[in-house]
């Protein structure tokens, strides 16, 4: 069994560490015993070119860093080295059914040429080189028919699907249903990712997504933030076995995940004046912050409750296993 964390973002993403290198990744992934790594980013050409340059090949449609470049560390001289796959995340901005819709989705591929023909595709549609989680005006079901295309082997999963602002069912900007986002490719689509700010009995209560499988990940901006969630894969380490993992549930093993109370956004809210609700609260006060009378952002719990068709504390059959677990320095900082 391994740890595979596959949605990172590397250091030509807005917000992110300089430190978001192949070297650093790689140091990090084995400091926390992290065995398959997402690349992140897969679009933006300068970091394509910085991947060509430092992974080799590993087992089937995987790669490593190359032998020379590793950051030695006294704490885990032993440790294996992690390896990476190729991923990437598109935020896609578009018109649909008279609103507007703003939505992330997730795309693992299995070859650095798979990558350079799909970014080839996409810079056709939208600038890929300001950012490496290029913003297209592209549909999202859209994306996922030129992603098929291009790369059949590639698996599609729609990011962080709670998200208030950028995601498949956000409350700002999103859909009630896979269905609904993906029309007549919703068979296409496999999992869904679950995001910092909920966790998988959240995810139980909405059957439509039963036939999912629930991944987790990090969503790091910074290397030392790799595996604050992640997935438990029992399978042999390949690109076909993770696909067949993520898409069948054979041999995807659990999750671990994030107390979703401590993501940004769980509850409702207001930032600006530090306001905090539940959604009944949010219900008294009229969706409207109680000190300055702004809109209040709607957060995951929120949205969960308006889709959910299943009681608090619903377990389905066959939903995998997962643990919870505070990141270390949250811990000492508390």
């Amino acid at each position: 069994m391994y740890i595979a964390d596959l949605h990172i973002h590397s250091k030509y993403s807005r917000a992110t560490s300089r430190d978001c290198d192949a070297a650093h990744l790689d140091f990090w992934a084995r400091r926390k015993g992290i065995r398959l790594l997402g690349t992140g980013d897969f679009t933006h050409p300068a970091w394509r070119a910085e991947l060509a340059e430092n992974l080799i090949p590993a087992e089937e449609g995987l790669y490593r860093l190359r032998d020379g470049a590793r950051l030695p560390d006294p704490f885990c001289p032993a440790a294996e080295a992690p390896r990476f796959v190729l991923s990437g995340e598109i935020s896609s901005i578009y018109k649909k059914d008279g609103r507007t819709r703003k939505v992330h989705n997730l795309i693992l591929l299995p070859s650095l040429e798979d990558a350079q023909a799909l970014a080839h595709r996409l810079e056709a549609i939208g600038n890929i080189h300001s950012d490496g989680r290029p913003i297209l005006g592209l549909d999202s079901r859209d994306l996922l028919e030129i992603t098929l295309e291009t790369c059949p082997q590639a698996v599609f999963i729609p990011a962080h699907i709670w998200t208030p602002h950028f995601s498949m069912f956000g409350a700002f900007s999103g859909f009630d249903s896979v269905e609904e986002c993906f029309g007549d490719l919703s068979g296409y689509i496999h999992a869904v990712e679950t995001g910092l700010s909920s966790d998988p009995p959240m995810n139980w209560r909405v059957s439509s997504l039963d036939r999912f499988t629930l991944i987790s990940n990090s969503d790091a901006h910074s290397p030392a933030r790799l595996g604050r969630e992640a997935n438990l894969l029992d399978t042999e380490l390949s690109y076909p076995a993770l696909a067949r993992a993520i898409q069948t549930g054979e041999g995807f093993a659990g999750t671990v995940e994030f107390f979703p109370e401590e993501g940004k956004y769980h509850l409702d809210g207001h930032r600006s004046c530090g306001c905090r609700l539940t959604p009944s609260q949010t219900a008294t006060y009229g969706g409207r912050c109680p000190v300055c009378g702004k809109k209040i952002t709607i957060g995951v719990q929120h949205r969960v409750e308006e889709l959910a068709d299943r009681p608090e504390g619903f377990r389905p059959g066959g939903a995998k296993p997962f643990e919870s677990l505070a990141p270390l320095p949250e811990v000492i900082a508390a």
